[in-house]
C-alpha cells in the first residue's frame, strides 16, 4: 500500500507550532527568523524520524527555484564531455543543485527539442555545447532571461557567456611541438564542420605551417559521413604517403586514425609523429602513448559553475556577457618524440 504523503502543515499540526515556523527550520532560517534552538530541534527530529521529504514541485512554484540545471553537450559518451560533466556535477552538488545531462549529437532539432522540454520543465539554467544551428534558440533563452553559459563552442556574432580554450593557441603549439621534433610532413585530420572550437584549431595548424614555410595537408571529413571515417583516413594516408606526422582535430578522429594504422599498416604507428586534440583512456595505453591536447576540465568546471551562479543570483537583467578564454595542456607521450627517436624504434 502506497504510503501516505506528509506534508509541512501535518508536521504543524503534530507539533502544534506554526506552518510558517515549520518551513523556516526545514529551509534552514530557524536562526535568522530567531526560532528557539527547542524548537528548530523538535522539528528536525521529528522530520528526520518520519522520513520527510519535501514536495520539490510545489518548492519550486513557491520560490521560483528548481534548484535544478541542464548540461547539454554533443555527446555525452564522449570521454572529454563524460569527465568535464562528471567534475562539473561534484562542484554544482555542493551548491545545492543537481544536474540533467543529455546529449543533442550536434543535431539542431533535438537541440530545440531539448531545450523546449527542459525550458517548460523550468530548469533553473543552461550550460550548452550548442549545435551550429541553434542560435535563435539560445537568444531567445537570453532575452527571456534565462541564465545560458555555452561551453567548447559559441556564435560568433550572439552575445552570451562562454567558457572554453583558445584552440587556436592550442593548436599552433601542438604542430610548433612536432615541427620541433623534426617532423615537416604534417597532416590535419578534421571535419567539414565551421564551428567556431573546429575553425579555431584549423586556423592554429594553418598558422605553424606557414610560419615554418611547410606545405599544409589537410583531410576533411563531411559532417554526414563520420562513421565511414577510417575511409577517408585511409585514403587520405594513400594519397600522401610523404606524411610523416599527423594532427587529429578531435579525439574520436583519433580514435578513428589509430584503428585504421592498426588495420592498414602497424608500422605508422611507430613511425608517424601523433597528435590528438583532447585526451582518451586509451591514448595512455597504446603501444606507442598518443600525445593529446588536454583541456583543463577541473577549471573549466569552475568557472562554469562561477558564471552560471552570477546569473542565478543577480537581481538584475542578465545583460554582462564575457568569454573566458582558458589555456589547454600539450601532454608529451611517445608518439610526438624526435623523429630520429622514432625511426630508431621502428622493428
Amino acid at each position: 500500500m502506497k504510503s501516505k504523503t506528509v506534508s509541512i502543515k501535518n508536521i504543524a499540526d503534530e507539533l502544534k507550532i506554526s506552518i510558517t515556523t515549520v518551513s523556516f527550520v526545514l529551509n534552514g532560517k530557524a536562526a535568522e527568523k530567531h526560532i528557539s534552538k527547542e524548537v528548530t530541534k523538535k522539528v528536525l527530529d521529528y522530520a528526520k524520524r518520519i522520513n520527510y521529504r519535501p514536495n520539490l514541485i510545489a518548492q519550486s512554484l513557491r520560490t521560483g527555484k528548481s534548484k535544478i540545471l541542464v548540461f547539454m553537450v554533443e555527446d555525452i559518451s564522449n570521454s572529454f564531455f563524460s569527465k568535464l560533466a562528471r567534475i562539473f556535477e561534484d562542484m554544482i552538488y555542493e551548491k545545492g543543485y543537481k544536474v540533467i545531462f543529455c546529449s543533442n549529437e550536434n543535431n539542431d532539432e533535438r537541440s530545440r527539442e531539448l531545450i523546449e522540454l527542459f525550458h517548460f520543465r523550468q530548469v533553473d539554467g543552461f550550460i550548452i555545447v550548442p549545435s551550429p544551428g541553434i542560435k535563435d534558440t539560445i537568444e531567445g533563452l537570453i532575452k527571456n532571461d534565462i541564465p545560458v553559459v555555452l561551453m567548447d563552442r559559441f556564435f560568433d556574432d550572439l552575445a552570451c557567456n562562454y567558457v572554453g580554450i583558445d584552440n587556436e593557441r592550442a593548436s599552433n603549439d601542438a604542430v610548433t611541438h612536432l615541427i620541433d621534433n623534426q617532423f615537416k610532413n604534417i597532416g590535419f585530420v578534421t571535419t567539414t564542420s565551421n564551428q567556431s572550437q573546429l575553425r579555431d584549431r584549423l586556423q592554429g595548424y594553418e598558422k605553424a605551417i606557414a610560419a615554418h614555410g611547410l606545405n599544409p595537408a589537410i583531410l576533411r571529413i563531411p559532417e554526414d559521413k563520420l562513421m565511414d571515417g577510417k575511409e577517408y583516413i585511409s585514403d587520405f594516408f594513400n594519397k600522401n604517403t610523404d606524411l610523416d606526422s599527423v594532427f587529429f582535430s578531435t579525439n574520436y578522429l583519433a580514435q578513428h586514425g589509430l584503428e585504421t594504422f592498426k588495420d592498414n599498416d602497424y608500422h605508422l604507428l611507430k613511425k608517424l609523429g601523433i597528435i590528438s586534440f583532447d585526451d582518451h583512456d586509451m591514448f595512455r595505453l597504446c603501444p606507442t602513448s598518443i600525445t593529446c591536447v588536454s583541456q583543463p576540465l577541473s577549471e573549466i568546471s569552475a568557472k562554469l559553475i562561477e558564471k552560471m551562479l552570477f546569473l542565478l543570483d543577480s537581481k538584475e537583467e542578465n545583460k554582462s556577457f564575457k568569454k573566458d578564454v582558458l589555456k589547454a595542456e600539450l601532454i608529451i607521450r611517445e608518439s610526438s618524440l624526435a623523429k630520429k627517436c622514432i625511426e630508431n624504434q621502428i622493428v
